[in-house]
């Protein structure tokens, strides 16, 4: 079956897989404003050990010239179960250079930068949203590389402000949104520039609510105190949040739904989402963006959402409307062109452009699997896809990073991408707290229709945390 479409030629995609392996070579060690460490290894300390901070860890311990000299992490628990993994994974003979047991082991990362930020040359941070920014500045002020995980932090003005600090002491950084280092984001970006969409005037994602995992919608707010448990330093776990009893609705996963810890589902996923859309088409920055809620809520995130991101001209590419639809019964339309049977259900998450040309569809919530529609188009690009033109990334994000400190290439999701980005998705939680329609000024990083909101785009902390 034939179809009305034209692709250019395919390449092999050889040449630049050697390319990008000759390129993420380390070629030379050197450590930023810090200088080499005496051992000429890179001394790392990761604050945020368990859950997704055992990411952080394990990439660390399994690289070579790389030691781990600090840990931190406000809950016995997690030290417990990231000690235990990091035995079982030296054991299993993994490419592991030494387990954990003789690392300094701290609960606040101010003492760990008092004490040790001699020591110290780069620094991971895998916290709950609201410990982002404190930390990363901290270690960016003392000239340390950092890999912070994604959402790069929890306002706009943080965002901004690490920015500014990382360019001026001009350390290495890396916010940790997985899929910016995968293969299948840089296919969508060559098939756009290659003309293969045509003009994408239109994005929709879509996501589910959180499951009771990460959020379980309370009864009563604030929630009934429970007493902390004695293997928590809560005060330290609440850092420049205000200061609430303890409940186990809040710790230790399921912060993500309470606007004083989290960004909701747009900040635990958009990150990753529109990363594609947000690289592909240049957005940059929306000149407005619409919330509608279930519910507008001081404390928790609604039962659905719908927000609306408009894009100007950029050039010579058009406008482009940005739909984020969040919720249980907040899925696009199935297209006419998803071939429906049994075994091949519309995802439950995921990503569409819709071009002049073609549709572009990534399941899932990564930019992992793209595909045009419908599966006869798809099938007849295959024979004549367009070359590769971007270099890939060999062994994920952290690798990348810590290559880059090695003197290999600047990182994808540096902080003067991962700002702009970030803050894109930072204005949808605005949106979604507010449920109003927001007109920005992007130069400005201000809201212009409504300056009551700005107080949420500032940084804010409570005292002995301001940075």
């Amino acid at each position: 079956m034939k179809h009305p479409v034209s692709f250019p030629t395919r390449r092999t995609f050889l040449k630049t897989s050697a390319a990008a392996a000759a390129v993420f070579a380390l070629p030379r060690f050197s450590i930023g404003q810090t200088g080499p460490s005496a051992n000429s290894k890179l001394n790392v300390a990761c604050i945020g050990i368990g859950n997704r901070g055992w990411f952080a860890v394990s990439e660390v311990l399994k690289s070579p010239n790389v030691n781990i000299v600090a840990l931190c992490d406000v809950d016995q628990l997690m030290v417990n179960a990231t000690y235990k993994r990091a035995a079982e994974l030296k054991k299993a003979g993994e490419d592991a250079p030494r387990d954990l047991s003789g690392v300094p082991l701290f609960k606040d990362y101010r003492e760990m930068f008092a004490k040790m930020g001699d020591k110290i040359d780069a620094v991971t941070v895998s916290t709950p949203d609201h410990h982002h920014y404190p930390a990363a500045m901290m270690a960016i002020q003392r000239g340390k590389h950092v890999y912070v995980e994604k959402p790069l932090t929890h306002s706009v003005g943080e965002a901004r402000a690490l920015r500014a600090a990382a360019k001026k002491h001009r350390v290495i950084t890396q916010m940790g949104n997985q899929g910016r280092a995968t293969e299948g984001i840089r296919l969508m970006k060559e098939w756009f520039n290659a003309g293969v969409l045509g003009d994408v005037r239109e994005v929709v994602a879509w996501s589910p609510t959180f499951n009771e995992r990460y959020f379980k919608r309370p009864t009563s707010v604030p929630p009934p105190k429970e007493d902390v448990p004695s293997t928590l330093a809560w005060d330290l776990w609440l850092g420049p949040a205000e200061m609430r009893p303890y409940s186990s609705l809040y710790q230790p996963e399921r912060w993500r739904g309470w606007w004083s810890f989290g960004n909701g589902m747009l900040g635990d996923w958009a990150c990753h989402t529109l990363d594609a859309p947000f690289w592909a088409l240049e957005l940059g920055a929306p000149t407005s963006v619409e919330g509608k809620v279930s519910v507008v809520d001081k404390e928790n995130v609604p039962e659905w959402a719908e927000i609306t991101y408009r894009f100007p001209a950029r050039g010579k590419l058009p406008p482009v409307t940005l739909k984020w639809l969040e919720g249980k019964e907040k899925k696009p339309a199935t297209p006419s062109t998803w071939e429906k049977n049994p075994k091949n259900p519309f995802p439950d998450r995921g990503m569409m452009m819709l071009g002049s040309k073609n549709t572009l569809i990534a399941p899932g919530g990564r930019p992992d699997s793209p595909r045009l529609l419908p599966n006869a188009v798809m099938e007849e690009f295959k024979q004549n896809r367009p070359e590769p033109t971007l270099p890939r990334v060999i062994g994920g994000p952290m690798k990348e990073w810590l290559a880059a400190i090695a003197g290999g290439p600047t990182p994808g999701s540096n902080f003067e991408y991962s700002v702009p980005l970030s803050e894109m998705v930072l204005l949808g939680v605005l949106a979604t707290r507010t449920g109003k329609r927001l007109e920005w000024d992007g130069k400005a990083g201000r809201v212009t229709n409504d300056p009551s909101v700005n107080r949420l785009v500032e940084i804010q902390a409570r005292k002995g945390w301001k940075v």
